[in-house]
């Protein structure tokens, strides 16, 4: 099998001749590991209907992989680094495909927990590999269209992940959504043999293991932090993982600054275009992923679309990412990354402040403007965030700093959907106690304001009582989609200024484009800052 002993990339001399195939590989990797978490969206009634689900269960399929992949991408995209990038994106797609087929099998909710934790395993692998794979195989001068095609497939896997799930639901059960994952997985891994060059760093020390576990803790802390407490409270369990989150940061920062070989340098935070960017990426996926959270339940059920219905009316989301993705390969040489991205994030934000409008009359063409927004202001910015994040990175530390970009991005996410939903979540349950307060049973009356879906259910039961009948459970089914649409409104407004707040701190926090030039060319060696191809340096030694 002659590809398997294809040159290393560090020892090229030239660009590696099939790289924008090489690209299509990392590119379909990033696509199935976002689609495990979007099109759960669509799957998620199915799953809650089949398994019995209550909303705490609910939650933990989908923290059971945003968990360990937040916490670990950091520790694995250095072992990448270490070891072999090319072997950590095939490994993470092995153990991302038996965690799907798992997930395919089970009908116990442990289990499908259990499965999607595998995953989110497999996903910590995979994503910091097709970063620092694509920063190692392309040059300098083409790297930027590069990470723009990587954006854009994240875009595509926000709409495509429902798109699928809807598809295979109107004939299939549940676990079809899990495994489409297997035969795409088996995809990328031969053509990871085939077409992606082996690499590794060749100027790497040992691995900060200790290092790596205090992020580990405190990644996974504050990740479960902020998903239990706004969601169930905070009682003994968040406030514990808050507190050992916050230790654990300030404990992690210190080890860093005295460790020779750190896992990840803090002190980078202190340079304006990576601490920028990082924010950036942060407060950007805070807010898009929560406004699309609420707006695709919104579409399913106020609007009672279903689940290929739904994924089929997220499609404007991934055209206007790819209208992005266009215009910022055309314009960021031209003006800059700052522009680029600060504009970006105006449009997302713009975007969250539409949905302030939305009533419980509201049609599917109400949501089109900001779906439109939010996918196009994805494209925009959010290339020119991590191409700079990942220039940041000298060549021996190309698995952190896709690690880093990506714990920003599934950070933010993890915070949007957290905040943003618990808001939601309250604001629905006040609005609806204002309208049907003492109208039902006390034992109904907390069901229904669980959550939508369950408001839905509990005026289906009623439907079917012959002393109440339609006309008392239509007046529910008014008020439950009057009482989330009046939370969607409120949470928007939430978003929305927060979102904003961000943007004013990526405006002032990033550089223009003489700082940013000056401050590259004062950056140390160890940067690797204004190299023009990462592999250079690596030829030069040998």
């Amino acid at each position: 099998m002659p590809f398997l002993a294809a040159t290393p990339v560090e020892k090229m001399t030239g660009p590696y001749a099939r790289r924008w195939f090489a690209l299509l590989v990392l590119c379909l990797s990033l696509l199935i590991v976002v689609m495990a978490n979007t099109s759960l969206i669509v799957a998620a009634p199915d799953m809650t209907k089949d398994l019995g689900l209550s909303s705490s269960d609910l939650q933990w399929v989908i923290d059971g992989y945003t968990v360990p992949y937040a916490a670990l991408m950091l520790v694995l995209g250095s072992i990448g680094d270490k070891y072999s990038r090319r072997g950590a994106l095939i490994t993470g797609l092995v153990i991302f495909a038996g965690g799907s087929v798992m997930g395919s099998t089970v009908d116990r909710t442990e289990l499908v927990i259990a499965a999607r934790a595998i995953m989110g395993v497999g996903a910590a692998v995979v994503m910091p590999a097709t970063l620092s794979l694509l920063v190692a195989i392309f040059p300098k001068r083409e790297r930027a269209r590069a990470i723009t095609a990587w954006t854009a497939t994240s875009g595509l896997a926000i709409a495509v992940g429902p798109l699928v799930a809807g598809w295979l639901l109107e004939d299939h059960a549940w676990g079809s959504t899990f495994l489409i994952n297997v035969p795409i997985a088996v995809v990328a891994v031969v053509g990871a043999l085939v077409l992606v060059p082996p690499s590794k760093a060749e100027r790497m020390g040992r691995i900060d293991y200790v290092g790596g576990l205090l992020s580990i803790v405190s990644v996974g802390s504050l990740v479960y932090a902020t998903i239990e407490g706004p969601h169930f409270g905070w009682g003994a369990g968040p406030v514990t993982a808050a507190v050992v989150a916050g230790v654990g940061l300030l404990v992690f920062v210190a080890w860093e600054l005295r460790h020779p070989h750190p896992m990840l340098d803090v002190r980078r935070f202190t340079q304006r275009p990576f601490s920028g960017s990082m924010t950036a990426v942060l407060f950007f996926f805070f807010g898009t992923f929560g406004a699309i959270y609420y707006a695709t339940q919104f579409l399913q059920f106020v609007l009672g679309y279903g689940a290929l219905e739904t994924g089929v009316r997220l499609l404007p989301l991934a055209g206007a990412v790819f209208a992005g993705a266009a215009v910022t390969g055309r314009l960021t040489p031209k003006l800059g990354m700052k522009p680029m991205v600060v504009v970006g994030m105006v449009i997302g934000t713009v975007g969250v402040f539409l949905l302030t409008q939305v009533e419980k009359s509201s049609t599917y063409t109400d949501f089109l403007p900001t779906l439109t927004m939010l996918g196009f202001a994805i494209g925009l910015s959010v290339s020119p965030a991590t191409d700079t994040i990942m220039d940041s990175f000298p060549e021996s530390e190309l698995g952190v700093g896709g690690g880093a970009n990506d714990t920003a991005l599934e950070l933010g996410g993890s915070l949007g959907i957290a905040v943003l939903g618990s808001l939601l979540s309250t604001a629905y349950r006040d609005k609806l106690s204002d309208l049907v307060g003492g109208h039902l049973p006390a034992t109904a009356m907390d069901t229904a304001k669980d959550s939508v879906g369950s408001g839905l259910a509990v005026a289906e039961q009623i439907a079917k009582t012959p002393s109440a009948g339609p006309q008392q459970a239509q007046a529910l089914v008014d008020a439950v989609h009057q009482s989330f649409a009046h939370g969607v409104a409120t949470t928007s407004l939430v978003g929305g200024i927060i979102m904003a707040a961000g943007t004013m701190i990526v405006l002032a926090v990033l550089p223009g484009r003489r700082a940013s030039g000056r401050h590259r060319s004062q950056e140390p060696a160890g940067a690797d800052a204004g190299r023009e191809e990462q592999y250079t340096d690596a030829v030069r030694s040998s």
